[in-house]
């Protein structure tokens, strides 16, 4: 008979892999369903804005009738306390799991499960964490009220620099000897069999949606460093709070400046990146590698389907390479982008679709769905990622939709996604904004 509690976990895990979700990601290895990772992407207008926190939960074979075990992983080596129910230790205090004492009717039940209890830590990162401490949650006195935006200070400075800047560091060989968390244990392909414990294996489920993510806030963390550098002085330490202690605190100085420069290397090694991508790609096709040929293949699909279905849009190779993609978008009629004409790059990993494309305007535009330098904001079929064709529908849809849903997690452009959504007024900028845009493409070509 099937493991009941295996069955559920599956089945949750593989909801929450197929919602819309942008702010939630969940994993586990193929051997080790009850082992699982988890990664929430800090809500809009708080100081935990865009940050990447994971999780580990650990399920029992009493789950549902039990919680899951869950730690939080990101806590800079057990130095910091990103809230006051989320521990430098890692541990969650919250009701549903049996970790803090709650009101009759919050203890854990069989009918919750993984999604809501990702939801209830996601809504701890509130936009004033202080009143998360017990006892504090009333607390409104003049201490108080600077207690709550020297916490917010240190939360948004920490928030950037140990689950942003740190984490993609790490990824790409940048991390600083001095402020890296841990020392990664390499793994030995030699030592690989199959009595191995793989959990000792450095295991990165998110490590490409970092990436994406990144780009896709960029512009969001620079203007947030540009204001909090109005507040805050390099070298000013941050302030204990009145229920932190020595072991379980965020201690630590602000220093914006080092982070801007951090998350402009950064950026700078993504960009290189895809130049590998693109040498890497030409070394495929030349060994016919079984990702060059699946590419290529698609190619000449799309292309095909182009013609045959009159879409007036066109599809490049640039220099034959079947990993750089170039689409020539011609704006629809009767739109915006009526009269346009747009160059965008698709660039593919050698590891397509394990990594997914990277997706830049060549050509300017103004779109509350591409960042100031031409990353677009798009959200493909989580179950057809393999699909190239899907994904440049999914573009296409991101540029076109007329009335899409206010989603904060979009937010890749601050100033014309606060034009889009500012109101009647806000709305007539952004198009005007969006139109002198699409003139001046067609000066590009």
């Amino acid at each position: 008979m099937a493991d009941q509690s295996i069955i559920r976990i599956t089945k949750e895990i593989g909801e929450i892999q197929k919602n819309s979700d942008l702010s939630l990601a969940v994993a586990f290895r193929d051997r080790d369903v009850r082992n699982v990772k988890a990664m929430i992407i800090g809500p809009h207008e708080t100081p935990y804005e865009f940050g990447f926190f994971e999780f580990s939960f650990k399920f029992n074979k009493d789950y549902p009738r039990k919680s899951p075990a869950v730690t939080c992983t990101t806590t800079n080596g057990g130095r910091c306390r990103f809230n006051p129910n989320i521990y430098a230790s890692g541990k969650v205090c919250l009701s549903i799991l049996g970790t803090w004492r709650g009101e009759p009717g919050e203890e854990w039940s069989a009918a919750q499960g993984l999604e809501s209890i990702l939801i209830s830590i996601q809504s701890l990162m509130s936009s004033n964490p202080y009143e998360n401490e017990p006892g504090f949650e009333n607390a409104n006195e003049a201490a108080d009220q600077t207690y709550q935006r020297d916490y917010v200070a240190k939360i948004r400075h920490e928030s950037l620099r140990v689950s942003v800047i740190q984490k993609l560091e790490d990824f790409l060989g940048l991390s600083l000897a001095k402020d890296s968390p841990t020392t990664p244990t390499e793994y030995d392909p030699l030592t690989d069999s199959l009595d191995l414990d793989d959990s000792s294996i450095p295991w990165e489920p998110f490590k490409d949606l970092y990436k994406r993510r990144f780009l896709w806030y960029y512009d969001t963390y620079l203007e947030a460093i540009k204001q909090a550098k109005k507040e805050v002085k390099d070298g000013q330490g941050f302030v204990r709070m009145p229920f932190e202690g020595s072991s379980n605190s965020m201690d630590g100085t602000f220093n914006y400046t080092e982070l801007e420069k951090r998350l402009q290397n950064i950026k700078i090694a993504l960009n290189a990146e895809l130049d590998k991508w693109a040498t890497d790609g030409v070394s495929a096709k030349n060994k016919d590698t079984t990702v060059a040929v699946n590419l290529a293949r698609q190619f000449d699909q799309i292309k095909e389907s182009f013609k045959r279905d009159d879409i007036p849009h066109n599809l490049e190779l640039e220099n034959g390479n079947p990993f750089v993609w170039i689409l020539t978008y011609f704006g629809r009629p009767m739109t915006n982008f009526d009269g346009g004409m747009f160059k965008i790059k698709l660039n593919f990993s050698p590891r397509f679709p394990d990594e997914q494309p990277r997706v830049k305007f060549l050509t300017a535009v103004f779109h509350h769905r591409v960042t100031s330098d031409g990353i677009l904001c798009y959200i493909p079929n989580p179950n057809r990622c393999d699909d190239v064709k899907q994904h440049i529908e999914a573009i296409l849809n991101a540029l076109e939709e007329e009335n899409p849903p206010y989603d904060p997690r979009t937010q890749v452009h601050p100033e014309a996604h606060r034009l889009y959504w500012g109101g009647a007024e806000g709305r007539k900028i952004y198009n005007r904004k969006l139109r002198r845009s699409v003139q001046r493409s067609m000066e590009d070509f």
